[in-house]
């Protein structure tokens, strides 16, 4: 028969085995690493003066998965699709989606350049300001998107749209953005909601996933400083509720999401995506 002095000590053990277990998990659970995406842009500059330097930062910090914004003469960054492969693999990030304006004349090597590179989605970053001025402009720009879906889709990747304030004014009668999402085909285009830009043009987010769901399954995370300027801030000092967000991920579609910053004030670019990771990291709503 266990004494009482020894049940006392035992269940104590216990109790304190416990207790550490409990601080050992929430420790595990503070410095583990979510899956966060990354717009490249954000530190453009960083890369400019050190690609492997920046790109090992990024790594340490913690971001998994990359979006693109610098191919051009068939290369990535100055690296070939093959070389920039490589050297993303080697540190434990993954290539996504890259920006790169296509045309009817480049859409075919682009294609196979970004399949060499191992990307799945190729996205359209701009639209000129001379095709956006009438509904008739959009309506052909969207036929476009749409035969640029279909060459992405015969090889395996997946095209798409990402968005400005623009998008949101009124052009004979119609919203630009309801109407590019209208006359595209699902089944070929998608869209890379820029949800900063989507609030500067004086729309909601929640009511576009709620209008077209499933078309949203890329998002950038760019967050707006609470100043008559509405300009952009760090990932969690600004007002947009990333959230609800997240939270309507399964109707948006969302299956990546890639924090962008495109200035930052008082700060490094490097810093600020630094800080813009430990916020995401850290908030219960990313899992």
């Amino acid at each position: 028969m266990i004494s009482r002095r020894r049940f006392i000590t035992a269940g104590m053990l216990t109790a304190a085995g416990i207790a550490y277990l409990t601080q050992e998990t929430q420790a595990a659970r503070a410095t583990k690493k979510k899956k966060i995406g990354l717009q490249l842009y954000s530190v453009r500059d960083a890369l400019k003066n050190d690609l492997e330097g920046t790109l090992k930062t990024l790594a340490s910090i913690g971001y998994t998965w990359l979006e693109l914004a610098d191919y051009k003469d068939g290369k990535f960054y100055g690296k070939t699709p093959k070389e920039f492969k490589k050297l993303i693999k080697g540190l434990g990030m993954e290539l996504i989606a890259s920006h790169t304006g296509v045309t009817a004349e480049t859409i075919d090597n682009t294609i196979e350049d970004h399949k060499a590179a191992g990307i799945k989605y190729i996205i359209q970053p701009w639209l000129a300001e001379d095709r956006r001025t009438s509904a008739e402009h959009y309506k052909k720009v969207c036929g476009e998107l749409n035969q640029y879906g279909e060459k992405c889709k015969k090889e395996g990747l997946k095209f798409g749209y990402h968005n400005h304030a623009f998008e949101f004014d009124t052009v004979d009668g119609r919203i630009g953005y309801d109407l590019m999402l209208k006359e595209t085909d699902p089944a070929l285009v998608l869209f890379e909601m820029d949800v900063y830009w989507v609030r500067k043009g004086g729309a909601d987010p929640l009511n576009y996933f709620e209008k077209f769901p499933g078309r949203f399954e890329l998002l950038h995370f760019k967050d707006m400083d609470n100043t008559p300027e509405e300009g952009n801030t760090v990932i969690g000092k600004g007002v947009i509720d990333f959230g609800a967000i997240c939270k309507a991920a399964p109707q948006s579609g969302m299956k990546y999401f890639f924090v962008e910053l495109e200035k930052t004030k008082d700060i490094t670019s490097v810093e600020g995506v630094k800080q813009s990771f430990e916020y995401l990291n850290g908030a219960a709503f990313i899992h």
